[in-house]
């Protein structure tokens, strides 16, 4: 299940780990703060990265203005 929904909006999954991003945070600790499994989050922050939702330092993802758009009403 992909994070991102064909028409660029996020899914239910993206919109979780979106929204357990109160700070910077390793892929570890996101899976503890979702419901979502370590694999599953990896591959889902290239997504996010990819389509400007989060940034990364290569060891912590930070939400982006976008992604805090993205949430806001969620």
């Amino acid at each position: 299940m992909a994070c991102i929904e064909p028409g660029g909006t996020l899914s239910p999954s993206g919109i979780e780990m979106l929204k357990a991003m109160k700070e910077p945070m390793t892929d570890i600790e996101i899976a503890a703060l979702s419901t979502q499994p370590v694999f599953k989050v990896r591959s889902s922050m290239r997504e996010l990265v990819e389509a400007g939702f989060v940034t990364t330092d290569g060891k912590r993802y930070s939400i982006t203005s976008k992604g805090k758009e993205a949430i806001k009403d969620q």
